[in-house]
């Protein structure tokens, strides 16, 4: 694990030292105090924004852990915090056999999720797609970065925006699932000669 792997684990801090609009991020999710609310909840901010790869409209994205039991006190947490913030909305659904529970907001032109579910944050899809994602940015460079961003303006979701760059076959979301454990070298062919 490298130690920008290890930053997205332990908070949001790393973000205050970035680009323009991670330190907004970093003022944002501050000032709405996320995640220190949802500290008990293992709170991991996911998506574009820490990995550098995001564009005007792209989202901020919180994944925590919240057991069966917890659900209701999460809820409740969650709807006393944020629930007076633009756009409020509140779901809980069960998708391939796990409960989950979303939030979504609006403030100061950022959308906001709080995505829940009962597994281990560092276990979750969105936490492995941003990790692998992060791995191939660091062998493609800011080249590659442009490139997933220039996609992502033409309306590519950003796991497919990496298959489409990379070539991958078949569902881009478990092709990259997939790369969590391969190691650098594995990557690293993956990657060459594709920007």
């Amino acid at each position: 694990m490298s130690s920008r792997e290890q930053d997205f684990l332990a908070g949001t801090g790393y973000l205050a030292e970035g680009n323009a609009r991670q330190q907004d991020a970093y003022r944002v999710l501050g000032e709405l105090r996320v995640i220190e609310v949802l500290e008990k909840y293992h709170p991991v901010l996911v998506g574009t924004v820490p990995i550098d790869v995001d564009i005007a409209e792209s989202d901020l994205d919180v994944i925590c852990q919240v057991e069966e039991a917890e659900r209701n006190g999460f809820e409740a947490l969650v709807k006393e915090a944020l629930g007076e913030r633009d756009g409020f909305e509140y779901a809980s659904r069960v998708v391939d056999g796990l409960p989950r529970q979303v939030a979504r907001f609006r403030y100061e032109g950022w959308a906001l999720e709080i995505f829940a579910q009962p597994v281990p944050v560092e276990e979750q899809n969105g936490y492995r797609h941003m990790v692998v994602e992060h791995r191939l940015l660091q062998l493609l460079g800011d080249r590659g970065k442009e490139a997933i961003r220039k996609l992502k303006r033409q309306g590519f979701k950003t796991e497919p925006a990496f298959a489409k760059l990379l070539h991958l076959e078949g569902d881009p979301y478990t092709a990259l699932l997939a790369m969590y454990n391969w190691p650098r070298e594995q990557l690293e062919e993956l990657v060459a000669g594709k920007v």
